[in-house]
């Protein structure tokens, strides 16, 4: 089985690659490598590739996307690409507008999946993180059921085969599939996971909806300034990791993967080292035992690197309840 062929069924039908290529990276990395390491991994085998606005490179992803498709490597419907709706654009209003916007710069006509990036709404504008005078982050109050309303709306006018949400928690969740008139459920849940914050409870409250979790930050995070404390521990440092690694003689990296893979996540692996992007690929070629799945589970410290402390106080900050 191979990057290309193993997928997990959403609940509207499409299918998700299992293993998906992140392509965040941090602002000081040039826009050129991006392009370079999306044609990379979609010639290792890659054919889900996710972006987002805020990464502010998918007009890059998407000549990546491109380049690919007319040298006949795949076809467009070979390649699964997820984009991400962006905070300042959570009113109903500006969903669309937001979604054509991502469309113009990847040149596709449609998206596999579109998401809402994070439940955090933020005051709209050209700005993606406002701030007023004192620094501090410019909220907005949007009714999340309203965005969602508008996100079906971009289904059913075909810019996005799927559509779901990230950073969400159980209760955010609730709130949406208990939404009177509901037409389409999100397929699925993009939210950081890893064996330090392996999710059991979220993952088994999204197994029992039907819905997916994608798992970002899945090696632990390249650790951006911006977002996480330096001096967290490094996941793929990790002991038993380490050791689990040299048993199977597989990176570590491959070993995190892996896990989540088996636990039956979707998982996005970040890297433009092309060396690694090709190792990612490996995930496929073996099987942790039952025994190692638990000393992996053992790991957990619900420990997360993504905290965004910044927006603690919104109403809708998702990381204050258990899960």
């Amino acid at each position: 089985m191979d990057a290309k062929g193993w997928c997990e069924k959403l609940n509207d039908g499409h299918v998700i690659p299992v293993l998906g290529f992140g392509t965040y990276a941090p602002e000081e990395v040039p826009k050129s490598e991006t392009l370079e390491a999306t044609k990379l991994a979609i010639d290792a085998g890659f054919r889900h590739i996710d972006s987002a606005h805020l990464y502010n490179n998918e007009k890059e992803v998407g000549q990546a996307i491109r380049s690919k498709i007319e040298d006949g490597t795949v076809k467009r419907e070979d390649i699964f690409y997820t984009s991400k709706l962006w905070t300042t654009f959570l009113r109903p209003e500006l969903v669309r507008k937001a979604l054509e916007n991502s469309l113009k710069n990847l040149q596709l006509d449609y998206v596999d999946l579109y998401i809402i990036h994070s439940p955090i709404a933020m005051k709209p504008g050209e700005e993606l993180f406002p701030e007023d005078e004192h620094g501090k982050l410019i909220f907005d109050t949007v009714d999340l059921c309203a965005t969602w309303e508008a996100m079906e709306k971009c289904k059913d006018a075909g810019l996005a085969k799927s559509i779901g949400v990230s950073n969400f928690n159980r209760r955010q969740l609730e709130m949406i599939l208990n939404k009177p008139g509901l037409k389409y459920k999100p397929v699925c849940n993009q939210v950081e996971c890893h064996p330090y914050l392996n999710q059991r409870k979220l993952l088994d409250f999204c197994k029992s909806k039907d819905i997916v979790l994608v798992a970002y930050s899945a090696l632990g995070s390249q650790r951006p300034k911006i977002w996480v404390d330096q001096s967290s521990p490094v996941l793929l440092e990790d002991p038993v990791l380490c050791a689990m690694a040299k048993k199977y003689q597989r990176t570590p990296a491959l070993i995190a993967l892996r896990y989540q893979l088996q636990r039956g996540v979707v998982v996005l692996a970040k890297s433009y080292n092309e060396k690694r992007i090709k190792e990612n690929v490996q995930i496929f070629e073996f099987h942790l035992t039952s025994e190692d799945m638990k000393i992996l589970d053992g790991l957990n410290r619900n420990f997360r690197y993504f905290q965004l402390k910044i927006a603690a106080d919104h109403p809708e900050y998702p990381f204050a309840d258990e899960y």
